[in-house]
């Protein structure tokens, strides 16, 4: 098999991946993108692999390392957007603009202390 087979089609595992990230709004959609993109990565790792014929299969071994950061990148990732969406009823990146508390909150909880001294 050729070599230009499963580089063209992890080039457009990539694209469709890097089009998902750039497009989309929701954070799951995004994270979704991002694993194509690094299924894409890992598509060439072993076609490469094969390609190159390693005795050692770096490029395999690699894969199985990618693919076990991915696993954790999407558990995390996936914990943060179910915390957000709890909290501000929302997974839009857009309406996100920080994971910290609303500064509006801060000033309404401030206003009663100074108004009693």
């Amino acid at each position: 098999m050729h070599l230009a087979y499963p580089v063209v089609l992890a080039a457009l595992l990539f694209s469709v991946g890097v089009y998902g990230v750039l497009a989309r709004r929701n954070t799951v959609l995004v994270l979704m993108s991002v694993e194509l993109m690094l299924n894409a990565v890992n598509l060439n790792l072993v076609a490469f692999d094969v390609w190159l014929r390693d005795t050692l299969h770096a490029g395999q071994a690699l894969t199985l390392f990618t693919i076990t950061l991915a696993a954790a990148e999407i558990g995390l990732g996936l914990a943060i957007v179910l915390l957000v969406f709890r909290t501000r009823g929302t997974a839009d990146i857009d309406r996100v603009d920080g994971l910290g508390d609303d500064p509006s909150a801060d000033a309404d909880a401030a206003e009663p202390a100074e108004a009693a001294a």
